[in-house]
């Protein structure tokens, strides 16, 4: 039990975390390098085991087969946040194992994708999603497939490089590749091999469009870019390799996963341009992760009882 002084420091660490001060930020800054790292190290194995709840429940749901979980998890981490939970219903309608049957007929992923999530019925007149439906028509009669209402995707103030009728022709041409797609995710250590994995153009019609019957002047290949491959490295690739080595107990892709997001750049946002106003200057993604989950879970949340930062900052203290 934290005695009276402990107590008073703990208080004081929660009204800062309330606060949004710098005192933790500043300490984490001020510490030596190596006793900066063990905290992050054990922020980062707790994010990573916080996670692995969902890759459980994603497991279970998929009756144990890992490549539908790879499959349902990619489409959860492809989109924005608002439209998250579409995108992972998009994926429970059209399984990955109808999407192997269909891998190498033309234009069948993607049109039993967009037909499934309900954009085809935005854009009636256009010859390309017109060839789309007629493809879908005889895709959802062949597989029962329900599609989604259009109510469910937010698609409002999305910048047109992420809007969803260019990411599901993205993913149709991902999926294409080839059959072993979770045993390439598996494989890959670093921040190129991740890139080469998921960087990928879609179909030619795309070039110069961001969504159909919008015809754009300037034509270039529509890759999913390096920023959303890396979001895809950390929250996808890393994570499905530390619980797959936790599932089949191989302890080289848990290191294999801690490994690559030393490869990965730090990310922006909001949370990690707070830190570095504090002071800090993370150099990669498994610092990142590390900080999102100290802000997330500990200083959010007030919860400096059980902080690894805040423990430190107690001992030292004494």
């Amino acid at each position: 039990m934290p005695d009276e002084r402990d107590k008073q420091l703990l208080e004081r660490l929660q009204r800062d975390a309330e606060n949004d001060s710098p005192r933790c930020g500043q300490y984490l800054a001020a510490l030596d390098p190596l006793f900066r790292t063990e905290l992050y190290t054990t922020l980062l194995y707790e994010r990573l085991e916080r996670k692995m709840q969902l890759v459980e429940e994603l497991h279970r749901e998929s009756g144990e087969n890992w490549n539908q979980t790879f499959y349902l998890l990619y489409f959860r981490t492809l989109g924005d946040s608002q439209n998250q939970e579409a995108y992972l219903e998009l994926a429970r309608r059209v399984p990955y194992r109808i999407v192997l049957r269909e891998r190498l007929t033309p234009h069948g992923i993607e049109a039993m994708l967009f037909g499934a999530s309900g954009l085809l019925d935005l854009y009636p007149h256009d010859s390309y999603t017109s060839m789309l439906r007629r493809e879908y028509d005889h895709l959802q009669a062949k597989y029962q497939i329900e599609p989604m209402p259009i109510r469910e995707w937010t698609l409002h103030e999305i910048r047109p490089a992420n809007h969803p009728a260019l990411r599901l022709a993205q993913a149709a041409a991902f999926f294409r590749q080839d059959e072993m797609m979770f045993d390439r995710m598996l494989a890959c250590h670093n921040e190129e091999e991740v890139e080469r994995l998921f960087c990928i153009e879609a179909d030619h019609y795309w070039r110069d469009h961001y969504v159909p019957a919008d015809r754009q002047e300037n034509s270039r290949p529509k890759r999913l870019g390096a920023f959303k491959a890396h979001i895809l490295g950390i929250n996808l690739v890393a994570m499905l390799q530390f619980a797959y080595g936790s599932y089949i107990g191989k302890e080289h892709l848990r290191d294999r996963a801690i490994s690559l997001l030393e490869t990965l750049p730090a990310e922006d946002n909001r949370y990690i341009r707070a830190w570095q106003n504090r002071g800090l200057k993370p150099r990669d993604s498994f610092e990142t992760q590390a900080l999102l989950q100290l802000s997330t879970v500990h200083c959010l949340k007030r919860n400096c009882t059980h902080c690894p930062v805040a423990r430190r900052i107690l001992r030292e203290a004494k």
